[in-house]
């Protein structure tokens, strides 16, 4: 497109206005500047859009044909100017979260209800993926991540934090028995992740003074299916408070070495790449789930 935004306001204004002065006046440019672009409109269109008088101007046929063109497309910018303003306003489109699976069930999923009642024209895609994804490539617009944070490209927003313990079954318990000493964990079915391995650190001392790093009997990527084959009772596990605070408080899973556990909390986050403007259908998300969750969503 040759033809300028810049171009078709001066054009539409010295129609308006009546004369080249005036429109400067409202355009805030000087004579000349408004002259010459308007000079600059009639090159590229090779014709003449107006016929200058000592006294007024007037459109020529041609003139008066592109003037409705120039008020179309002027308005259609508008209409879209508008429309952004509206947005950051009033949240609107789809929104596409990405959370590892046990987050995306037990923290996201309870407030879906609510959220999509107070905010209806947001469309939600949820994704899983337990590992770390690009958020471009995936086109994620936030990603709830657990952890400490490497990517410095990325604008982080706290969501809390979340205390890691040792649980096993009251079934488990009763069929093989409990331990009492970290060191007893190795007569034991250790259920742990295959990545990162930095998971199997569990919040316990070896006799050595070391944090325990477990070697799984059973690994698996994800930690609802970790917590889900705890369930079943086939072996100890260490999972985050967020995903078993109702089975803790059910009994369905025991807390084990209530004394010896270390005060290890996972930080969680709230990630999007940086922008100038962030899109109100992200922070309306973050806010909301924020606010639901509570000053200490993740505590006792």
């Amino acid at each position: 497109m040759k033809t300028t935004l810049d171009e078709l306001l001066a054009f539409v204004a010295v129609v308006d206005t009546g004369s080249i002065t005036a429109a400067a006046e409202q355009l805030g440019l000087t004579i000349s500047a408004t002259s010459r672009t308007l000079s600059r409109l009639e090159e590229k269109l090779q014709t003449t859009l107006l016929t200058r008088t000592t006294r007024r101007l007037e459109l020529t046929e041609e003139g008066a044909a592109f003037l409705q063109h120039a008020r179309t497309i002027l308005a259609s910018v508008d209409e879209a100017e508008e429309q952004m303003a509206a947005r950051r306003l009033r949240p609107v489109g789809r929104l596409r979260v990405d959370a590892a699976t046990p987050f995306m069930l037990h923290v996201i999923v309870p407030h879906l209800a609510g959220f999509r009642e107070r905010f209806p024209e947001v469309e939600l895609e949820l994704n899983s993926n337990e590992g770390i994804i690009d958020l471009i490539e995936k086109r994620t617009d936030v990603a709830f991540r657990i952890g400490t944070l490497k990517d410095s490209t990325l604008h982080a927003r706290p969501i809390g934090t979340s205390r890691v313990r040792v649980l096993a079954s009251p079934d488990y318990l009763k069929r093989r028995g409990t331990p009492v000493k970290a060191i007893q964990l190795e007569q034991h079915d250790l259920l742990g992740f295959n990545q990162p391995d930095s998971l199997n650190d569990w919040p316990l001392r070896d006799a050595s003074g070391n944090t325990v790093h477990i070697a799984p009997t059973v690994a698996s990527s994800s930690g609802e299916t970790l917590r889900q084959m705890a369930l079943a009772g086939l072996g100890i596990v260490c999972l985050s408070d967020f995903m078993t605070r109702q089975d803790r408080q059910s009994g369905r899973l025991i807390p084990l070495f209530p004394r010896q556990t270390l005060d290890v909390r996972q930080p969680i986050n709230a990630v999007y790449y940086r922008n100038t403007t962030l899109a109100s259908r992200i922070t309306c998300f973050v806010d909301y789930l924020v606010e639901a969750l509570g000053k200490r969503p993740f505590e006792e």
